[in-house]
């Protein structure tokens, strides 16, 4: 296990390229931030809270992850837009075992060409993170939004 503060640069500069690849929309590049055996859920706080199976978004391998690419370059018709993510208050909470637990809030901004700039999804990471060939990876990647209501045009990962 890393130091305290090696952890924590290992940690911003996880989440800096994280939220770049997406914003940059090189979702091939995605997949590799997560291990082959990893769960990714995108899921309501009140479902979250109340420990209720549903969930918008659920991909239980990177297999699944690179199946959610090829459904966003291949078969979806959508209006273009730009989405802006931002992490914020990354916290350690603690190891399990060989299993780094953090938790962060994020927030997600879309702008499409002739609309004003929106909030489109607010929420906080839930994390479950390894170190895989000698660099960090999720293994689970959960992201609970604070809204009831889910955008129609989630269709990129959070």
């Amino acid at each position: 296990q890393m130091n305290k503060h090696a952890l924590r640069l290992e940690l911003e500069e996880l989440y800096a390229e994280y939220v770049a690849c997406l914003d940059e929309e090189r979702f091939e590049d995605w997949p590799a931030f997560f291990t082959a055996d990893c769960l990714y859920r995108i899921v309501p706080r009140e479902n979250y809270e109340r420990n209720l199976p549903i969930a918008t978004m659920h991909c239980e391998s990177r297999g699944y992850l690179e199946d959610r690419v090829v459904m966003i370059r291949r078969t979806a018709v959508y209006a273009p837009r730009t989405i802006r993510r931002m992490v914020s208050n990354i916290r350690v909470r603690g190891w399990t075992g060989d299993v780094l637990e953090a938790r962060a809030n994020y927030a997600s901004f879309e702008t499409l060409p002739d609309e004003m700039t929106r909030v489109f999804n607010v929420g906080q990471y839930h994390d479950r993170i390894v170190v895989e060939d000698d660099r960090l990876k999720f293994r689970e990647k959960l992201c609970v939004f604070d809204s009831l209501l889910v955008p129609n045009s989630l269709i990129y990962p959070l």
